[in-house]
């Protein structure tokens, strides 16, 4: 049996100490952090019992029809900071988290992009929001809109669909094993210190902006978002598979987001995507006069 040479023993220990100070320095930097960022983004809105979890539901403004508003992979309300304000001087508009993201609580069970449209339901009944709907969804976003909307009770009259995936497979973005490691990396500071992941949304703005940042570094929110993106590809195949009603409009705004965690971050794509959600809330309020 070989012996190591006192030389490279002592290199290996003193390698070894070092991986281990780094590790422990980044867990540290991470806890410190996320501490700081609970308390600077609090929740803007409230938690909704829908059984064995809450939902954090943030709506604003009034009139009819309301928009609500699905958000992208990785994604939370905040993630529509810009679009909510705008649209909030026109009618109601609700942003809310899926379970486990942003400031919701996580289920138990595990993820099922089916099951999906089911919380949304259950969440807006018990927050005693009313119909009917303009269901907006980005990205993963805009799969599970469709789901929803597909349901005869979801109340939706009219679906805006921004970057939708495509049912087949596509190359689009980072590898999936980036989201599935990204809890880990979260844990000892590696993402946060080369701002991997929320870099994405370095060009947002305002509180909501600095919201998004601060969770795609939280390794709780990126657990849930890591489930998400390994069943992206059976949402988009549900939702192919799902027609929406006859009577519920649909518009398609490509923003050509090639990242499946992208935001909309720049000024046109965000005018854009108000534009044509004020356009479904306006065509669904002309057919009532």
């Amino acid at each position: 049996m070989s012996v190591l040479p006192p030389r490279v023993r002592r290199a290996l220990l003193v390698g070894g100490a070092v991986l281990i100070f780094i590790i422990l320095a980044g867990a540290t930097y991470q806890g410190v952090a996320t501490a700081l960022e609970r308390r600077e983004f609090p929740r803007p809105g409230g938690l909704v019992s829908i059984g064995d979890h809450q939902l954090h539901i943030y709506c604003t403004g009034h009139g009819s029809p309301a928009v609500i508003l699905e958000a992208p992979a990785a994604g939370l309300s905040a993630a529509w900071g810009d679009v909510q304000s705008r649209l909030a001087a026109k009618t109601r508009v609700c942003s809310y988290d899926r379970a486990g993201l942003g400031w919701s609580e996580a289920s138990d069970r595990p993820y099922d992009p089916g099951r999906v449209p089911e919380e949304l339901r259950a969440l807006l009944s018990a927050a005693h929001e009313r119909g009917p709907f303009v269901v907006v969804g980005q990205g993963l976003g805009a799969a599970l809109a469709q789901l929803y909307a597909a349901r005869p009770d979801s109340e939706a009259v009219a679906l805006v669909l921004i970057d939708p995936p495509p049912s087949t497979s596509d190359d689009r973005g980072d590898p999936v094993w980036v989201m599935t490691m990204s809890p880990w990396l979260a844990r000892a500071g590696v993402l946060r210190a080369g701002r991997i992941l929320s870099s994405k949304a370095r060009a947002m703005t305002g509180r909501s902006g600095g919201a998004v940042r601060a969770f795609l570094n939280r390794p709780d929110h990126l657990t849930r978002a890591a489930a998400e993106i390994v069943k992206w590809e059976d949402a988009a195949r549900m939702a192919a598979a799902t027609p929406v009603r006859p009577e519920v409009t649909t518009t398609t705004v490509e923003v050509n987001a090639r990242d499946r965690v992208a935001f909309l971050t720049a000024p046109a794509d965000v005018d854009r995507a108000v534009a044509a959600i004020e356009a479904a809330v306006t065509a669904h309020a002309a057919k009532k006069l």
